[in-house]
């Protein structure tokens, strides 16, 4: 009787647009992460772009986690299957001409513009389409979840983001044997087409609350002068900055490590562990240190992290490779939840939606410097002492743990004056 009754909760916890949209996520994230997988190695083997690989890679990334803040606006104006509609029009379009610059009837196309000019212009095309997708769903859960389930509405979110993001890249590595690096793009081009459609023809919009504010961008601006005024909380996030710059090298140095020092070829395997560990490891490790204080937990996660590295760059081998990645994820698991809610309890009264909506920003920031690091490490350490990139990332790590351990004494010394 007991089962039954969870099962009838769960059941009447969300309308069929909560299915929808997750179902949409899943294998929008199997698509993103599929081309994630093989972005910096399709930028530098098949393109061409050795040098800067993971510099534009670190560009795209960026601009997606950067600019979800602005595209909350758009979905205000013009609702939300309308904006998913555009997200996954554009996505199609974007994940082809990246793909298109691999292949040898695009060659044409690609001299005429350029190399570089042509792949930046069509990475920023993608992202800006894809910074949509965030607001979209994120907003589509709160709103089709009832009140008593919003928790576990976003547990089921959270979860399905990281299927598709362990299921992305190994799908990517059948496509890349079968037919080529190139036609991972046009596979994620493909599954965001099928989304399109999908979402034109099931996808319900979900009724907004009476009542509920609309932002218009001159609010969104002046939301930004307000967080950006709160010196406490940027100190916050220039420290996790970091953080998210040591884990974009999953996907911008670690490939590279995969094939050219420790001759595995499946290097999308390497990059689904982090993943795959996630969705296991968040609900003990929220469990274990929930008693923590979030800061505690985050500095925690932090060293964690850190040292995860160092595994990959004392022992230099596959196995070291996929335990350092697992050992990533305890980290991430540790520091993530209790992150976002360290976040809300530093946002004034009547501003914890603002100061949510900017949380967002570390990883954005992580990515863009990420980019240029892991082709500066890749470049010069790869082919001469490959291990002290990875003890070059652990630097970083343990240089963002002691600042926030500085960061603490200092919130908590001026909390008590």
């Amino acid at each position: 009787m007991v089962i039954a009754k969870r099962f009838q909760e769960f059941r009447n916890g969300f309308s069929a647009t909560f299915w929808i949209a997750n179902t949409l996520e899943l294998f929008e994230r199997l698509a993103f992460y599929g081309m994630k997988a093989v972005l910096t190695v399709y930028l530098a083997n098949k393109v061409g772009l050795v040098e800067e690989a993971g510099t534009l890679a670190g560009l795209f990334s960026g601009v997606i986690y950067l600019l979800p803040v602005l595209a909350g606006v758009l979905v205000d104006k013009y609702g939300f299957k309308k904006t998913l509609i555009a997200c996954f029009f554009i996505f199609t379009i974007g994940y082809f001409l990246i793909g298109l610059a691999g292949m040898a009837y695009g060659e044409a196309i690609v001299s005429a513009v350029g190399k570089k000019p042509y792949i930046i212009a069509v990475l920023l095309l993608t992202a800006i389409g894809g910074s949509l997708i965030k607001p979209c769903i994120v907003g589509t859960v709160a709103m089709t979840s009832r009140e008593d389930a919003k928790g576990l509405g976003f547990s089921i979110y959270y979860t399905l983001v990281n299927f598709g993001g362990a299921l992305g890249p190994i799908l990517a590595l059948q496509v890349r044997k079968e037919w080529g690096i190139e036609y991972v793009l046009i596979m994620s081009s493909v599954t965001t087409f099928l989304l399109l459609i999908g979402t034109i023809i099931f996808f319900q919009e979900p009724p907004v609350p009476a009542g509920t504010p609309r932002k218009t961008f001159g609010q969104v601006f002046a939301d930004m002068l307000v967080v950006f005024g709160n010196l406490k909380f940027m100190a916050l996030i220039l420290i996790m900055s970091g953080y998210w710059l040591m884990f974009w090298h999953v996907f911008y140095l670690l490939p590279f490590y995969g094939t050219d020092v420790l001759h595995f070829e499946n290097f999308e395997l390497l990059e689904t562990v982090d993943a795959a560990c996630i969705i296991f490891l968040t609900v003990p490790m929220t469990a274990l240190v929930r008693k923590w204080k979030p800061i505690t937990a985050i500095t925690a996660g932090l060293l964690v992290s850190a040292l995860s590295w160092s595994v990959i760059g004392l022992f230099a081998s596959l196995a070291a490779a996929i335990i350092g990645v697992a050992v990533w994820a305890v980290g991430e698991a540790m520091q993530t939840p209790r992150f976002y809610e360290y976040v809300s309890s530093l946002a004034p009264k009547g501003q914890v939606g603002t100061f949510m909506g900017f949380a967002f920003l570390p990883v954005a920031l992580g990515s863009f410097g990420a980019g240029p690091v892991s082709d500066w490490l890749r470049t010069t350490y790869m082919q001469t002492n490959p291990s002290m990139m990875w003890y070059i990332l652990t630097g970083i790590g343990l240089v963002c743990t002691l600042l926030m351990v500085v960061y603490n004494a200092v919130a908590m010394k001026s909390s008590t004056t």
